[in-house]
């Protein structure tokens, strides 16, 4: 068994990131991300703040609109409309969940493709399942980054993902058939899940349920994706009973430190590509 480092690989990706940034600016151009939260939601905080160290540190210009749970969609679509018209903002991001009287679709929509660092708005969604370029979602992106750099054959083998939420399953089913591996995806009304996961190569696990997939349900040798966050009694716990996994699997990401690492790396990332593709195209 070998733990795959998401925090090594991110690492890797951001120091990449920040070599490139220093030529950008010489040549006039600073990546920005603002970064939209509404409400005081603890772990959309956390990863706010995550993600703003992250630009610190790489030398991408950040701003960060704070806003009040009480907002009107109207509001919150009025800021979002100039931001897409602001020169020094290159990638937009609206931290997920918003309130339930604001709808989350036409928020997403209402970010102008070429500035939507998260890869959710309709047009990017549609050229990943096209395999056209364009942003892709961080998540799903960061899985495929961490099995290329572990040098992990994705091509012919049986990935089964565990999860269908726009965010990561489908996505990740894409961006994996690209690179032509067998991809199914099961979910709350699959039947025979354990018959289906124990054909798997690799296993993506994006259900949602702490520690989900248990040993019985993994072949010897899979490699193992865990995409879930969980809290439980005070400490994070991923989609996958790990302590219980790990001696059999192949590859596997802990959490913390797997995924979780790849998707701020992702979003840089993407805030960069973004940029480079509105600077030059307007120069």
């Amino acid at each position: 068994m070998k733990i795959i480092d998401g925090n090594k690989v991110a690492i890797t990706i951001k120091e990449k990131l920040s070599e490139e940034i220093i030529i950008l600016k010489e040549q006039g151009l600073i990546p920005g991300l603002a970064v939209v939260i509404v409400g005081k939601n603890p772990a959309s905080l956390a990863y706010v703040n995550s993600k703003e160290k992250a630009c610190k540190k790489l030398g991408i210009y950040s701003e960060r609109h704070d806003l009040d749970d009480s907002i009107s969609e109207e509001e919150l679509l009025h800021l979002i409309h100039q931001l897409n018209g602001k020169e020094s903002i290159h990638g937009i991001l609206v931290q997920l969940p918003l309130p339930k009287h604001i709808d989350t679709s036409k928020v997403i929509e209402a970010i102008h493709p070429k500035k939507d660092v998260d890869g959710f708005h309709p047009l990017n969604v549609g050229k990943v399942f096209s395999g056209m370029e364009g942003l892709k979602p961080c998540t799903p992106y960061g899985i495929i980054k961490l099995l290329e750099f572990y040098s992990i054959d994705i091509s012919g083998k049986h990935t089964v993902i565990l999860g269908r939420s726009n965010i990561v399953g489908k996505p990740a089913a894409a961006l994996l058939l690209q690179k032509n591996a067998t991809v199914t995806v099961c979910h709350s009304k699959t039947e025979g899940l354990t018959e289906i996961l124990k054909t798997a190569d690799i296993v993506v696990a994006a259900i949602g349920q702490a520690m989900f997939v248990k040993k019985e349900m993994i072949k010897e040798g899979a490699v193992v994706i865990d995409v879930g966050i969980n809290r439980v009694d005070d400490r994070l716990v991923g989609d996958v009973d790990f302590e219980a996994i790990k001696d059999i699997a192949s590859y596997i990401t802990p959490v913390p430190g797997g995924v979780g690492p790849m998707t701020i790396a992702m979003l840089m990332y993407n805030t960069v590509q973004a940029s480079k593709n509105q600077f030059f195209d307007a120069n």
